[in-house]
This record gives C-alpha cells, structure tokens and sequence, in this order.
C-alpha cells in the first residue's frame, strides 16, 4: 500500500522515515519528493509498505504526529488518475 505523507519539514530524510513507519511494519520504498532543479524536499514523501493492514495502522498512528516540529498529514495516496488534472499556464 502505498502511503502520502505530507507537511513535512524540508530537512526530513528518507531513512528518518523509514524508521517512523518502521515501527508499524515492513517499509518496502521511501521516495522523498524533490525539486528537479535544486534537489531541495518539496515537504511530501510517499512510503510504500508491504502488507496492507500495516500501512493502515502506520496511517492511524502517525497522522498528525510530530516530526522535526512539523504535525505531519498521513493518508492512503491515491492513483495519478484519481487526481484532478493541473492547469498550467496557458501560451
């Protein structure tokens, strides 16, 4: 299942996180998101665990938790497609 986490501090590391949900179960894949230009955090990471009742349990206990001052938002991520389209400038 694959998990958004969101409101993160931009010092934030994938392996902190990889600890946070470790704690709630097995941690397949942590992707911090990162501007393409400076490599700086964009404030969200998906983390994807292996088994589902797992990745639901690390969502109710880690939702509005704490982490580097920052109460940071836990859900399910949805799909790419589930997601309003983005309008970009217009030329």
């Amino acid at each position: 299942m694959n998990i958004y986490v969101g409101n993160l501090s931009y010092q934030v590391t994938e392996d902190e996180l990889r600890e946070l949900f470790a704690e709630h179960g097995e941690v397949a894949k942590v992707n911090v998101i990162t501007d393409k230009f400076s490599g700086q955090s964009k404030g969200f990471a998906f983390v994807e665990m292996v088994k589902q009742v797992d990745a639901e349990e690390a969502i109710k206990a880690v939702n509005g938790s704490s982490l580097k001052s920052r109460s940071i938002k836990v859900n399910q991520a949805r799909p790419q497609n589930d997601r309003p389209k983005r309008r970009g400038p217009r030329y």
